[in-house]
């Protein structure tokens, strides 16, 4: 069962995850490294031995470090959300406009994942001043005893991972955490998707994926890139113009973006790597195949 961590954003890659474990080399054992952590989903799915995570929004690396240092647990994390979540449920979206009022004064990660699970659609979007924007998700009763209780578990779930792992976690740019590889490294690389409806912490345009492009030639890593391909209405120009160049796999994704229903359509979802990939996925699939016949053999013993 894939892992959800206690934040979300849109463009999260949960369903994706199997489809990406089944690609890293079943013989790697050095650090695994992302420029862009987002919500950590890939990182604590993989969960390797040692991991560095980056992302240039402080935000999401404040929350995790704060988990690191137990600061944050999930006795805390059900503590703060039943108490604010009363709170909301009395001041409905008064309160939730005075808890983002107070998050971009103080940066209280507690405040962050509020925000996050109360906020409209998931989104994670901040203003050119830095301040978070997103409005009121219209749900006064977001915070029931039962969605505690799995946000909760989410936490718990992820310090285990953080604990038991040897994990590093830096506001920092993509380019300075790429150079940084060694070459027994491996990259994990999911930037905004260029060309897409994207509100990344600093915004993500035609230099910003060239630059990546060149980080990416440059590195003597394993990498592992996720990019879209296309949609009914367009391609990305990026594959043929630079990534080509290495081996890409595709499949269809639904992303739930956007406010109506009409912005929601399914993409060709692209992932591009620098190394053979079908040697890994014939293992894991044998790998599978071994599991369901003991699982099935297992359902007739007495």
């Amino acid at each position: 069962m894939t892992q959800v961590p206690p934040i979300k954003s849109q463009g999260i890659k949960t369903k994706l995850v199997p489809w990406i474990q089944s690609i890293v080399p079943t013989e790697f054992d050095g650090r695994w490294i992302e420029p862009f952590m987002g919500t950590g989903v890939v990182a604590f799915n993989i969960a390797p031995k040692h991991a560095l995570l980056c992302d240039t929004n402080p935000h999401l690396v404040n929350f995790y470090n704060e988990i690191k240092k137990g600061k944050i647990n999930a006795a805390i994390v059900r503590e703060y959300l039943e108490y604010e979540g009363a709170i909301l449920l009395e001041k409905e979206d008064e309160h939730y406009y005075f808890i983002r009022e107070r998050f971009n004064k103080d940066h209280n990660p507690l405040d962050f994942l509020f925000l996050n699970r109360a906020g409209f659609n998931g989104m994670i979007r901040f203003n050119k001043k830095g301040g978070f924007n997103i409005p009121f998700c219209k749900k006064p009763n977001r915070f029931a005893k039962a969605y505690v209780t799995k946000i909760v578990n989410q936490v718990d779930a992820v310090s285990q991972i953080i604990k038991h792992k040897d994990i590093e976690f830096k506001c920092q740019s993509f380019e300075k955490t790429i150079s940084s590889a060694s070459d027994d490294c491996f990259i994990y690389c999911d930037p905004p998707y260029i060309g897409r409806h994207v509100d990344y912490f600093n915004g993500w345009n035609e230099e910003n994926e060239n630059s990546l492009f060149q980080e990416l030639g440059n590195t003597g890593a394993k990498f592992i890139l996720s990019t879209w391909h296309h949609n009914d209405y367009r391609e990305n120009e990026f594959i043929d113009s630079h990534w080509s160049k290495y081996n890409i796999l595709t499949r269809e994704h639904f992303y739930h973006v956007g406010g109506k229903q009409s912005n929601r359509n399914p993409m060709i979802e692209a992932i591009i790597t620098n190394y053979d990939v079908s040697i890994y996925e014939k293992e894991k699939q044998k790998e599978q195949e071994q599991l369901m016949l003991l699982e099935e053999r297992a359902k007739y013993q007495v």
